[in-house]
């Protein structure tokens, strides 16, 4: 078998990282914590992507303005209320995601995680599970939603992700996340093999109602798909 696959994208929070739903909770409390609603669906519809960006969508759809004041001092209440979670319930990788990621650079498969946060909320993260780019680290690339212009769907991330990496052909590129929008992100960036993994909130059959190569239970279950063969 012929390996395809030069560069496997991940995201980070219910693909790579188990943090417990910590992130739904943030955001749900930053959006209503300004006297509007959330409903379940909307707020699963934007899980993934870029965090001002989702904040000022749903507190739109929930009736409210989201000027460029009110989404700041609400990205700040997400960021302090995710905070006080990591510390009370620190993250972990998702159980064997660590082996499979060492297991793909093993095989000269370059690794990089993408992110709906930005810098100042992704890098402590990282450091606190010791995952890091450079000599010694685990990691390829790190793509933040701040060094794009916008955050998924869009395939920005992905493509700043293979500038990193060095990795020039979209179509070997893997791309997989827990969420629709990572699903699209890879889809609209044109990665060869888009895989739905199953550790975040949504189901198979949700994931596979969206275009995609394969849905696994796990990132943990990338290393034995055909395409990332020795």
């Amino acid at each position: 078998m012929t390996r395809t696959i030069e560069l496997a994208v991940f995201d980070m929070a219910g693909t790579t990282i188990e943090e417990h739903g910590a992130v739904y909770e943030a955001l749900r409390h930053a959006v209503e914590s300004t006297g509007v609603t959330v409903a379940d669906d909307d707020l699963q519809t934007w899980m993934g992507t870029d965090k001002r960006e989702a904040i000022a969508a749903l507190v739109r759809i929930g009736g409210g303005t989201p000027d460029a004041e009110l989404v700041e001092r609400q990205y700040g209440a997400f960021r302090a209320y995710l905070r006080k979670r990591y510390e009370e319930v620190p993250p972990q990788p998702i159980a064997r995601a660590d082996k499979a990621l060492e297991e793909l650079r093993a095989r000269g498969i370059k690794v990089a995680l993408t992110t709906g946060f930005s810098d100042d909320v992704a890098l402590p993260l990282l450091d606190s599970l010791g995952w890091s780019t450079g000599p010694g680290g685990n990691l390829d690339a790190v793509v933040t939603s701040d060094e794009v212009r916008r955050g998924r769907p869009a395939p920005y991330m992905i493509h700043r992700a293979m500038e990193k990496a060095g990795v020039v052909d979209v179509r070997k590129v893997l791309v997989a996340g827990d969420t629709v929008v990572d699903l699209e992100a890879g889809t609209n960036a044109g990665a060869g093999v888009v895989v739905g993994v199953l550790t975040g909130q949504l189901t198979r059959e949700q994931l596979e109602l969206h275009p995609h190569t394969y849905v696994l239970d796990s990132v943990a279950d990338v290393p034995g798909i055909p395409e990332a063969a020795r």
